[in-house]
């Protein structure tokens, strides 16, 4: 059985009720639970959450919520790992076995089905225990800043202060939208960034992390813009 797991819980400071706070007319955790349910991937899709409100809209969104998070599991340092553990461990002890889970973030704006589709193509391809979302920096790590106490600028690694971008090394980051895994590697806590696991690669404009209201204020702006893009696009 394929299952994926949205966490949501209702702590958020930063962003009051961020799970739940309308982006582009609607609540930010229905986009990512209609791109589940459209991926066919799933038998079911489930939110864990400690929250009444949440689980309410994710469940008029078609999402489950067949249990409330414990509240241990519903802090601030709660690492997702444990979350996705949990949820599969309920599930294989009160509904069916899993075979396979997919935790995906309750503010991914940004998922499709289609990579909902190919992510869960590359886990099965390959002998990973997890297929994640990642996209490439914008600009070469290699030549990040740091400002000094003293209001100074240094170089993290000065040696590519002279070496073209071009011939740097790219790296690539957590788009923080999906993880496909093996419900063993999830229940065994096996580490998501290391050899572990297989990359599933995103175009840049696929992806903006929400932290801050600044962050969602871009976000926004990238949702729309995208969708004139699609449009275009479509159109031909």
């Amino acid at each position: 059985m394929k299952i994926a797991i949205i966490p949501a819980r209702g702590g958020s400071k930063r962003i009051p009720s961020k799970n739940i706070k309308l982006f582009a007319g609607m609540p930010i955790i229905a986009r990512p639970i209609i791109a589940a349910l459209e991926s066919g991937c799933f038998d079911r899709v489930i939110v864990s959450t400690d929250d009444n409100k949440i689980a309410a809209i994710a469940e008029e969104y078609g999402a489950a919520v067949p249990f409330i998070r414990p509240r241990e599991l519903a802090d601030d340092f709660t690492p997702t790992i444990e979350v996705v553990a949990h949820a599969i461990d309920w599930l294989n002890k009160n509904y069916a076995h899993i075979t396979y889970a997919c935790c995906i973030y309750a503010t991914a704006p940004f998922l499709t089905a289609a990579n909902l589709q190919r992510g869960f193509k590359v886990l099965k391809d390959t002998d990973a225990a997890y297929a994640f979302s990642v996209a490439e920096y914008p600009f070469p790590i290699q030549r990040a800043l740091r400002i000094t106490s003293c209001q100074r600028i240094e170089m993290f690694q000065s040696e590519h202060a002279t070496t073209r971008s071009q011939d740097l090394e790219p790296a690539w980051h957590d788009a923080g939208q999906f993880y496909w895994g093996k419900s063993q590697a999830w229940l065994a806590r096996l580490p998501l960034f290391d050899s572990n696991s297989t990359p599933v690669i995103l175009s840049r404009r696929q992806v903006q992390d929400i932290d801050t209201p600044e962050d969602w204020e871009l976000a926004e702006a990238m949702f729309v813009a995208n969708e004139i893009l699609n449009q275009r696009n479509t159109q031909g």
